[in-house]
């Protein structure tokens, strides 16, 4: 009975901005080489960051969902040590010992700030929406119907947008096979964000029939 209109709109203006935030909008726009055909059913998944926070958790997100989607995919940080710098046989040598047909590379772009006002607004509700008592106040005919206002905005937001490169390298002659622009809006964080770019990136190697399984 004590349960409240606002209450209500309350809980879900919570939960919606609870499922909003747990993920994180992704853009990508991608181009095929059209000279190259090849396809990839093991991929490296390799996130060039510079830190080491940043690149663990999004190489494991990528290769989690990759291989969720019947891949075979692995983060290079599992053969690889991020304080050496490698020659290119080597690299060669240690992708070849695992089998991968594909080396995905991402890398940061920079972040982009923007900014947006909320303009004021202001609503009315009767007071009876706000509990069984309000109600029986507009109700009763010896009391006067009362409302309630409510205003909202009039403050600036800010939208932050992280843009990355990925390149996928083919590895039997080393040929570029796909690149993608990749922009993600208020990543709160990595390995959901990462996730994010991964279905972008999977949906699309579908489509443009880069995808092989045994």
């Amino acid at each position: 009975m004590k349960k409240s209109f606002f209450l209500s709109l309350g809980i879900t203006a919570v939960a919606m901005a609870f499922i909003l935030s747990g993920c994180s909008p992704v853009t990508l726009t991608s181009w095929k080489n059209p000279k190259v055909n090849e396809q990839i059913g093991k991929v490296v998944v390799w996130g060039m960051f510079n830190k080491l926070e940043y690149e663990k958790p999004f190489e494991d997100a990528m290769v989690s969902y990759l291989n969720y989607k019947g891949m075979k995919a692995i983060s290079a940080l599992t053969f690889l040590n991020p304080t050496v710098k490698y020659e290119y046989k080597d690299l060669e040598r240690m992708i070849d010992s695992i089998g991968a047909d594909g080396i995905l590379i991402f890398s940061y772009k920079g972040t982009d700030k923007e900014k947006d006002y909320v303009p004021v607004s202001t609503s009315i509700y009767p007071d009876y929406y706000y509990n069984y008592y309000g109600y029986y106040n507009w109700y009763y005919p010896y009391y006067s119907p009362g409302y309630s206002v409510v205003t909202s905005g009039g403050y600036w937001t800010t939208t932050t947008i992280v843009n990355l490169t990925a390149n996928l390298y083919g590895n039997s002659k080393d040929e570029l096979i796909w690149t993608a622009q990749v922009s993600v809006t208020d990543p709160d964080y990595i390995d959901t964000a990462a996730t994010e770019v991964a279905k972008q990136v999977y949906q699309d190697w579908a489509k443009n029939g880069i995808l092989k399984f045994k």
